[in-house]
């Protein structure tokens, strides 16, 4: 289970510029052993919004949010972050969960985070903080080689959380919460997104997106099928996905 938790706090929406975009890209195309795996792709998120990134397994979203981390180079393309051309630096502006996390596997939950937050220069209590967020404050003393495949998700999240970044990219968030846990999280990244800051978030839940989610981006097929305000798609969202996607898998 995940707290609500107002994150509102001094970082009004009005005061972090909601005109200038955090992060961005465009013109992406990234290839492996000659297969194109995301072609021209474009994607703006606006701060004080949540912005989903939807596609059907296997359509590049992990890849497309690599890119936008740094971690992977693409063969053409773009990403801003903060406004300016992408740079190591500026990666202090994020907080991050993709792929599979890696841990200490001999550290406690609370001790790997500590390693984090003494890097970022942070009290130990933000580390505590994060794991009560994501319902691990009873799990902080348990080795991390010990969790589950769910409860490693949720440490992830945690990291990802340490410091209130002003862009989070998150890959499949909602993976190894209960139903309640999954709708404190929904509510905390609305409110982390209102507070002026940007949210990315993919998912497969496509009715959770609905309650969570702003704006969209749905790739497959590795090109842009939609991209706008989330409502466009009508009252039917796995309709439209559907619809979007079809013949799209990679």
């Amino acid at each position: 289970m995940v707290p609500q938790t107002d994150v509102s706090g001094s970082l009004a929406a009005d005061d972090r510029g909601m005109t200038d975009t955090q992060l961005a890209c465009r013109g992406v195309a990234v290839s492996f052993g000659g297969h194109q795996v995301l072609r021209d792709i474009s994607l703006t998120t606006t701060p004080g919004r949540v912005h989903a990134l939807l596609g059907p397994n296997g359509a590049g979203k992990s890849t497309l949010m690599s890119v936008l981390l740094g971690l992977i180079q693409p063969d053409a393309g773009e990403v801003t972050l903060m406004g300016q051309p992408f740079t190591r630096e500026a990666l202090r502006h994020v907080g991050a969960s993709i792929n599979d996390p890696a841990f200490y596997s001999h550290l406690s939950a609370r001790n790997n985070l500590r390693v984090h937050t003494t890097l970022l220069g942070l009290p130990d209590s933000e580390a505590d903080r994060v794991l009560q967020l994501v319902g691990l404050q009873g799990a902080g003393k348990k080795k991390a080689g010990t969790f589950s495949t769910g409860m490693k998700g949720r440490l992830a999240l945690a990291q990802a959380l340490i410091g209130e970044p002003e862009v989070l990219i998150l890959d499949e968030p909602q993976n190894g919460l209960d139903p309640e846990g999954i709708a404190h999280l929904r509510a905390y990244l609305r409110d982390y997104a209102r507070a002026g800051r940007t949210v990315l978030v993919s998912s497969h839940q496509l009715g959770e997106v609905l309650h969570m989610a702003d704006d969209a981006t749905v790739i497959a097929g590795g090109d842009v099928r939609f991209a706008g305000e989330l409502a466009e798609l009508g009252p039917n969202l796995e309709e439209s996905f559907f619809r979007l996607t079809a013949g799209g898998g990679q």
